[in-house]
């Protein structure tokens, strides 16, 4: 319990004070903040690593997609590969949730780097031009895309059904899919204590290509994802 709670309070102060020294590259061109980002997400690896003691161990960094433009769904249990994924992606854009753009200076932040908001759960009614928000970002970058394709951070023995919003994705865009499995909760659960001395394991999966129509991509991504965290859990 003490080293979660010196864990919890270095890592927070930690990343207000990169997100203080990057305030100033708001006024600059966007690279500028990305690299704060960056700084974010080695900065969760040094906490973990130096705080709580844990290994966090890249399985299948091989499969990565390089040379063509493709979108990322990963497996969701807690905050970690929010921010560690930057370490490795050349700084994805975020699909996230409305609310987060509302935090002073962070929200500041994931609207400069162009996160694309959402009002959870509300894909089609609530957000018209969500896609077509997604479908410029993407042609205008060369950075990959993010979805969360669980919506929500869960439990790491939890297996909802993934949203539809990742299978749209892939329809709309026509571009490859980089799936990625995360046993981060056992860690750093979305609530409690986290947990030292544990092994944190990335696992990016074989790209899923075109071809699929939208249930058979949703079913082949669950699928692939949950399998990985079953082996890997």
């Amino acid at each position: 319990m003490i080293r979660s709670l010196i864990f919890s309070i270095f890592f927070f102060a930690g990343i207000f004070i990169i997100s203080l020294i990057f305030l100033p590259t708001f006024f600059l061109p966007q690279k500028f903040v990305l690299y704060g980002g960056k700084l974010m997400g080695y900065w969760t690896g040094f906490c973990l690593n130096f705080f709580l003691s844990t290994k966090i161990k890249l399985k299948g960094k091989e499969n990565i997609i390089y040379g063509k433009k493709f979108f990322i769904a990963a497996s969701h249990q807690s905050m970690f590969e929010t921010f560690y994924l930057q370490t490795i992606f050349n700084s994805p854009l975020f699909i996230l949730k409305k609310e987060l753009l509302l935090i002073p200076i962070f929200g500041w932040y994931l609207k400069k780097i162009g996160s694309i908001s959402i009002k959870r759960n509300k894909i089609s009614k609530d957000n018209i031009s969500f896609y077509e928000d997604i479908s410029k970002a993407i042609n205008y970058s060369n950075r990959p895309l993010i979805i969360f394709p669980q919506a929500t951070r869960v439990l790491p023995t939890e297996r909802p059904s993934f949203k539809k919003g990742a299978a749209k994705i892939y329809d709309n865009l026509q571009i490859s899919c980089q799936p990625i499995a995360i046993n981060s909760g056992y860690v750093w659960p979305k609530e409690g204590n986290k947990t030292p001395n544990k092994e944190i394991t990335i696992s990016i999966l074989k790209p899923i290509n075109q071809g699929l129509s939208k249930d058979e991509f949703n079913k082949t991504l669950e699928n692939v994802i949950y399998s990985e965290l079953d082996l890997i859990n």
